[in-house]
């Protein structure tokens, strides 16, 4: 089941959350520091992946606007790029991309990094993504793929600039959704954090 992790330090204030049963997707909105923010997460099925995730963003269309992030495991390569050559190029595409970013492929425009490596296959891909609007394009900063040891997904860093928040302040979001399935992982991040902020507080 897909989760999204705010921070307490953040002041996060939730509005409304949505998910459906089978934990494919969770949509919290709300506002930090008066700024509003959506935050969609999405775990796609292996088998239709983009006709599943075209349904999820039809269906919760009048909860998504310019404030939306919508990120997760995509299970499928949205570019050439995020594939490697041996890889076959899926052509559908996501329509809904003329009003989104993929905000890694605009902060690295060449970058061959990959997120999965299936040994089934020997296949690398990048198949986990943070989209969002255009009109929050100058938000992002910077981006980088983080490899992790307790998953077979890496994780990808995001950080942005809150410009409501106070002057020069940046908040960094990291994701590794595919973690948040493993109920063991769940609590040692739970503790991690607690860990995270008594140091912050030294």
């Amino acid at each position: 089941m897909g989760a999204i992790l705010i921070s307490d330090t953040t002041g996060f204030k939730p509005t409304k959350v949505k998910s459906d049963k089978e934990g494919y997707y969770i949509m919290a909105k709300g506002s930090i520091q008066q700024e509003d923010l959506t935050i969609l997460n999405v775990y796609a099925p292996n088998i239709g992946a983009l006709r599943f995730i075209r349904q999820v963003l039809f269906n919760l269309q009048k909860d998504l606007d310019r404030h939306t992030t919508i990120v997760g495991d995509f299970n499928t390569p949205l570019t050439a790029l995020d594939r490697s050559l041996r890889e076959k190029t899926n052509k559908e595409k996501l329509d809904q991309l003329n009003l989104l970013i993929n905000i890694y492929r605009i902060l690295q425009p060449s970058t061959t990094k990959y997120t999965f490596f299936s040994s089934a296959r020997g296949i690398y891909s990048k198949i986990d993504y943070m989209l969002s609007h255009k009109a929050s394009l100058n938000k992002f900063l910077k981006t980088e793929i983080v490899p992790t040891i307790l998953s077979d997904h890496s994780a990808i860093k995001i950080e942005i600039n809150a410009k409501k928040i106070s002057q020069n302040h940046r908040i960094t979001w990291k994701l590794n959704n595919v973690l948040l399935n493993d109920f063991l992982v769940n609590n040692e991040i739970t503790a991690e954090i607690n860990v995270f902020e008594i140091d912050t507080e030294t």
